[in-house]
């Protein structure tokens, strides 16, 4: 008796891939081998044993033709599962037919369900460049698929920057339109919020910087100086920079998570439905809380960290009134401002990348997490680029 079972183990669930076996009762099990013959100029394979996928491999006996079989003898065949279709189906793709012959090759001697199963597989055609190698690809290749890509980048940032442009003149004369409560919503985040960590990191800049210009002003006997440097260094340049940083790893990312979120949920679609700007909606109240609570994050940075270098200055000696009058005597007007200066910039830079990069985000969960990362990357690539061209101004300027 020969029938068709798909075999489960008990006690477990339908597993994914399902094998299908066919089994031969009055057969006992033996090792699966498959015979190449010829018989009246026809090509004969001839099938025996069992045929399965944990079973011993198949052994093979005569020189294998270029053609696939004109018949088949499975008198001696046993049990076997998909191992065997599998064999005869390669057989099928790998032979190339004598000029004349159909393309259709014989199946006679086969079981019937095995011809059934044969037929199925064989009305999906091959794909012709499947088992195919890549082509390599040359250096010059890579380098202008490169350009093309950077070159796209920079076209998407200048149009995503235009329109940010373009919105604020919108909200000047009072055509702009979004929800105030998501406004301050977006304020307390950005500011209040984001106070404990860049509480922590400014006071600990400031001690880092007191204690390395401690080490070496002490040899001088200028000790004294030490609040002129923390001072100078926090308002000038650690302050906004650690500040933006913070809010690019926190902030930045967060709009890019958002509103990719919202792209991959098409609740942006379903704003431009309903007749919304999604810029406007969207993106401008980002903008703005940004570049309102970042000059004010900076200046809040740069007492704690003038804070923290006068802990430092304390344990060596330096009376708090001494350094703090210190500290008042080397910063003017001018050099205490260009830190507030540039985080305005900065903030601007931070949401513009995490909106851009939710915006282009792909259309599933994987791109919200690689979107969020460009995000991160952009800012803090374009707060160091910035700073770099604010340092050289500066400079020319003598400022």
């Amino acid at each position: 008796m020969a029938n068709f079972h798909i075999p489960f183990p008990r006690g477990k669930a339908c597993p994914d891939v399902i094998f299908l076996r066919y089994e031969d009762m009055s057969k006992s099990d033996a090792l699966p081998s498959a015979r190449w013959t010829k018989a009246d100029d026809k090509v004969v394979l001839e099938i025996s044993g069992d045929w399965l996928r944990d079973g011993p491999p198949p052994k093979i006996h005569g020189p294998a033709s270029h053609q696939a079989p004109d018949r088949y003898v499975t008198t001696e065949l046993g049990t076997f599962d998909s191992i065997l279709p599998a064999f005869i189906l390669a057989q099928f793709r790998t032979a190339n037919p004598p000029t004349g012959t159909p393309l259709e090759p014989s199946m006679e001697g086969l079981p019937a369900g095995l011809i059934g199963l044969l037929e199925l597989a064989l009305a999906v055609p091959e794909e012709i460049d499947a088992n195919k190698d890549a082509p390599a690809t040359s250096e010059i290749k890579k380098l202008g698929k490169a350009s093309i890509r950077v070159w796209e980048s920079l076209h998407q940032v200048a149009d995503f920057t235009g329109q940010a442009v373009i919105s604020m003149g919108r909200f000047v004369t009072g055509r702009a339109h979004f929800r105030a409560q998501d406004f301050w919503a977006i304020v307390q985040e950005c500011g209040v919020q984001a106070l404990p960590i860049v509480s922590l990191i400014s006071f600990l800049i400031g001690l880092i910087l007191a204690f390395v210009g401690n080490v070496q002003l002490a040899n001088f006997g200028a000790g004294l100086y030490v609040a002129d440097l923390v001072g100078i260094a926090m308002v000038r340049e650690m302050g906004v920079v650690m500040t933006a940083i913070i809010m690019s790893g926190r902030t930045g990312a967060a709009f890019a998570a958002h509103i990719g979120s919202m792209k991959v949920n098409e609740e942006i679609d379903a704003l431009r439905t309903f007749g919304f700007n999604p810029f406007d909606f969207l993106v401008l109240p980002r903008l703005l809380a940004l570049i309102l609570m970042l000059p004010i994050l900076t200046i809040y940075a740069n007492i704690v960290g003038i804070l923290g270098g006068m802990l430092v200055g304390a344990t060596v000696g330096i009376p708090p009134v001494l350094y703090w009058n210190e500290t008042l005597s080397s910063l003017d007007m001018t050099t205490a401002s260009l830190g507030v200066f540039k985080s305005v910039f900065f903030g601007a830079v931070i949401a513009l990348s995490g909106c851009l990069e939710g915006m282009k985000c792909e259309n599933s969960s994987a791109g919200v997490g690689k979107a969020t990362t460009r995000a991160v990357v952009a800012s803090i690539t374009a707060i160091i680029v910035l700073d770099s061209g604010f340092a050289a101004i500066f400079t020319i300027l003598d400022i």
